[in-house]
């Protein structure tokens, strides 16, 4: 497995360009089964994540044609086997996309529970409740959930809890339903926008996405479209972080503000000064020590937890003492003990974290467990003293378009290891 040995301590200064977003594009290419014509993605970031979804649908029959280096054909004519295995699957949870769409273009569908990062009870439940009250009928067996229906019937859904993914199935499946659906209570992630815009540019009928409540109009066929891809504002927002905990300066083009308004808020309770324009942002620290910060995730528009990780390995090194609230994932803090490694001074309190900042850190041998977990390492890793490496970082390559390549542009002094 490959690692990432970084030699820390160097302020990182520079301009980078933000890659398209993974967590829009993955459900973007499931719901390009829906179309009855070609689609073409642009600013398709090069991805684990992204090569998975790709396979995926390759073994669905579907045509996946790379036509550039940020751009993907997808020809869903040619579906010949509704089904989605184990053995990808149980890489990626995103994978469980595919159910709405499949089941809604052929009228079945069999795909496998899904796997991907261990943070947490992640629950499919949502899912299968809800495509049975569009008239699905649905069993969950062997680790296989398999759906069928001649024609979805449209209804009204309350979703008992935020679920982005669960959102963003019922409503590719809701495209193609006979009548109205509603969805309540329905997740508000720019994610779950980007789609509602892909599906709409198709000829859906879909209104209210970024809202509580989503309302779908179905219709009898979506044709095919041209369609760029959202920024990432995780990545804009981790390496933002990266500036702001080496005392640096970055501009990070090609993003949106106002995807991470609740990031840039933390950036600036932490004293950086900030310069906001349309489609880009400028992050300078002036050499200065952050200052610590206090969060509690939640779901969109609150601050995300896939922030969480790089903000608490920015107040390991900060002035005064943060406290770091998980409210989303139970088990999204098995980057603290890799933290402490490395000198970090954080005291567990339930799903709380307090972080009392230390003058530096120290390079050590850490071990990534998940996504972000692995991004905070990195952070971490960036500002310590001496050389950090960092293990299992197939789980960063699931969500990072080349980082290492990126960080270099910045000046860190960081590699790839076999």
């Amino acid at each position: 497995m490959d690692k990432l040995r970084i030699t820390g301590g160097r302020s990182l200064h520079g301009r980078i360009r933000i890659s398209g977003a993974k967590n829009a594009v993955l459900p973007i290419l499931a719901a390009s089964l829906l179309a009855n014509e070609s689609v073409s993605i642009r600013r398709v970031p090069q991805l684990q994540d992204v090569s998975t979804m790709m396979n995926l649908l390759s073994t669905m029959g579907v045509g996946v044609v790379v036509e550039s280096s940020d751009g993907v054909g997808i020809d869903p004519s040619t579906i010949s086997n509704p089904f989605a295995d184990y053995s990808l699957v149980k890489t990626m949870r995103a994978s469980i996309l595919v159910l709405g769409p499949l089941l809604a273009k052929v009228g079945e569908a069999i795909v496998s529970l899904p796997g991907g990062c261990a943070i947490g009870a992640r629950p499919v439940n949502l899912h299968v409740d809800g495509l049975r009250a569009l008239g699905a009928e649905v069993a969950v067996e062997n680790g296989y959930i398999h759906a069928k229906a001649s024609q979805l019937k449209g209804a009204h859904i309350l979703l008992d809890s935020v679920t982005v993914t669960g959102t963003q199935n019922l409503m590719m499946a809701a495209t193609l339903a006979d009548g109205k659906t509603v969805l309540e209570n329905a997740a508000r992630e720019p994610e779950v926008v980007d789609l509602a815009n892909f599906l709409n540019r198709m000829g859906a009928k879909i209104s209210g996405a970024g809202s509580a409540t989503i309302k779908i109009e179905g219709v009898e066929s979506l044709h095919g479209v041209e369609y760029n891809v959202i920024a990432d504002r995780i990545e804009t927002g981790t390496y933002l972080v990266a500036a702001a905990i080496t005392g640096g300066s970055v501009e990070l083009v090609d993003t949106n503000p106002v995807l991470l308004e609740s990031v840039l808020l933390k950036l600036e309770e932490a004293g950086a000064d900030l310069d906001i324009r349309e489609n880009s942002i400028a992050l300078d620290m002036g050499g200065r020590r952050a200052q610590a910060v206090t969060l509690t995730t939640s779901p969109h528009p609150a601050f995300p937890t896939d922030m969480q990780a790089q903000f608490m390995a920015l107040n390991t090194v900060a002035k005064g003492v943060g406290m770091v609230t998980e409210t989303i994932f139970e088990n999204r803090f098995m980057h603290v003990p890799e933290l402490q490694r490395m000198g970090a001074n954080i005291r567990m309190q339930g799903h709380t974290v307090v972080v009392d900042g230390v003058e530096s850190l120290t390079g050590a041998r850490v071990m990534a467990t998940d996504l972000r977990a692995s991004a905070g390492l990195v952070l971490a890793g960036l500002a310590a003293k001496g050389e950090t490496v960092i293990e299992r970082i197939y789980h960063i390559d699931r969500g990072y378009e080349t980082i290492e390549e990126k960080l270099m542009q910045l000046g860190a002094d960081i590699e790839r290891l076999p």
